[in-house]
């Protein structure tokens, strides 16, 4: 039931942007392998396998700061997938605008990499833990239980999981070595190469979690570190599930964390680069000690074109994201 209104939305922005354009020719010079990612971090790996000597016309939807959850096409995304070789996105909930998309592409021979569908049974699904708020339309009226346990979905956020990002390098080179076979070598050459860079980071995360008396992570905001906190056993306490829509915590969600904090004797509460921080404020509010840190995670889902730019990666976030859980296990 979540996203219909957008989905009809996104069905008639197809259908217009479609209607004028379906016998539009591809658009890759030369060869030149054309390459369409929705998010940040699925286009940062596809130029680390792609390197610096082939020349691979890589392009980011994603690249304005727009939430992966609220993000709908507009009819020049729609053209620029429309004729891609490859086309790499995440899968879940919020990607349901691309089945009707790539019924109307214009190449039938496009390559597509659906990150949840290449995890499979490893795609773990949103969880509702103790004290954490439900959305509001899973209670709307009228609905029966059994519709509720229906509507549980797939938690999106696979792309914080270092493992996980091994096997999407390695698909990536698959997909680039198939759609540009002359180059096949250099992406797996870059592949293997940044598949170590991945490993060596994931070593330091199980370091540092093994080394730090703290275990556990409260979030006064969405969680969406699922894979990253069951990569290292991790426990954890949120106010809202990662995909969640509200933005405002009932007493008793503020209540039930600001009691975990104290119980726990935590240091720190957490939140998300997108957060306004009220949350984790009104949580620090209402502990005993009043004076916990409160440190952001990187989601690493909203990635403007200019942090870009400026030179950020994957993995220089991945690596900050570290430093700042160094801290929060402290």
């Amino acid at each position: 039931m979540k996203k219909i209104i957008a989905a009809l939305c996104s069905i008639l922005i197809i259908a217009s942007a479609l209607s004028g354009c379906a016998a539009t020719p591809k658009t890759a010079d030369h060869g030149q392998v054309k390459v369409v990612s929705t998010i940040f971090p699925l286009y940062d790996w596809v130029r680390e396998v792609a390197g610096d000597d082939v020349d691979v016309n890589l392009d980011l939807l994603l690249d304005n700061g727009v939430d992966l959850h609220s993000y709908q096409p507009t009819a020049k995304d729609i053209m620029d997938i429309s004729d891609c070789d490859i086309f790499v996105y995440v899968g879940g909930e919020s990607d349901k605008w691309v089945a009707d998309t790539l019924k109307q592409a214009d190449n039938k021979d496009m390559i597509v990499l659906d990150l949840m569908d290449i995890l499979g049974d490893k795609a773990k699904t949103e969880e509702l833990k103790e004290g954490m708020q439900e959305d509001e339309h899973e209670h709307e009226e009228g609905e029966e239980e059994h519709e509720h346990e229906e509507e549980h979905e797939k938690d999106e956020h696979v792309w914080l999981s270092l493992k996980n990002t091994e096997l999407f390098t390695q698909k990536i080179a698959d997909a680039l070595s198939k759609a540009d076979s002359q180059h096949a070598d250099v992406f797996k050459a870059n592949a293997d190469s940044y598949i170590e860079k991945l490993e060596a980071l994931d070593k330091q995360y199980q370091e540092t979690v093994d080394n730090a008396p703290t275990k556990t992570l409260l979030f006064g905001d969405r969680f969406p570190f699922r894979y990253m906190t069951d990569d290292y056993k991790l426990d954890y306490y949120a106010a809202f599930v990662g995909c969640s829509a509200e933005t405002e915590a009932s007493f008793e969600t503020i209540t039930f964390l600001s009691d975990k904090v104290d119980e726990l004797k935590l240091k720190a509460i957490m939140q998300i680069e997108s957060s306004d921080g009220s949350i984790a404020k009104t949580i620090r509010d209402n502990t005993k000690t009043k004076d916990q840190e409160i440190l952001t995670l990187d989601s690493i889902q909203n990635v403007t074109a200019e942090r870009v730019k400026a030179g950020e990666t994957y993995l220089s976030i991945m690596e900050s994201n570290l430093e700042v859980l160094k801290k929060a296990l402290a």
